[in-house]
């Protein structure tokens, strides 16, 4: 059975083991340990048997703009609804928050379509956003993730 929670600053460590292959392939931006623990009540966890499977963080851009990022399912549980349920979570979240629109850059667009997600031109993004984020991604400049937004 999947449990859903906040995450934990103790939580920090196994977060990094699971993300490490999508860090080491570039699908996800490598987040240092002290990012994490700044960021830590953006994070919603996912836990089978006390074992860490899932996550992924809303990031606040705006007082009505947040991001869906860094979501991970463990490969061998892929397809589940683990990462499904972890983005309506996160979704809701954005709503108790007064979040108007959720963002996100991904190279799995059928997914997030799934949750309700539209595409949307890169360009339409905030700046800061490529700025902060992008630079430190392995792929900058020839970006090929896809922009997609939902409103909530």
């Amino acid at each position: 059975m999947i449990i859903y929670k906040k995450a934990k600053l103790t939580d920090i460590e196994e977060m990094q083991k699971l993300a490490k292959p999508e860090v080491d392939s570039g699908i996800i931006l490598n987040r240092t340990d002290d990012e994490i623990a700044t960021n830590i009540r953006s994070y919603y966890l996912a836990f089978d048997d006390e074992a860490l499977v899932g996550f992924g963080a809303l990031h606040i851009h705006a007082q009505t703009l947040a991001e869906v990022r860094s979501l991970i399912v463990k490969d061998s549980l892929r397809g589940q609804g683990i990462g499904k349920q972890i983005v309506l979570n996160l979704i809701e979240e954005g709503k108790i928050l007064g979040i108007k629109e959720i963002f996100t850059l991904t190279y799995r667009k059928a997914f997030f379509e799934k949750v309700g997600f539209m595409e949307i031109p890169k360009e339409s993004l905030p700046t800061q956003k490529i700025w902060a984020d992008c630079i430190r991604c392995k792929h900058f400049p020839i970006c090929d993730e896809i922009a997609l937004i939902i409103n909530i």
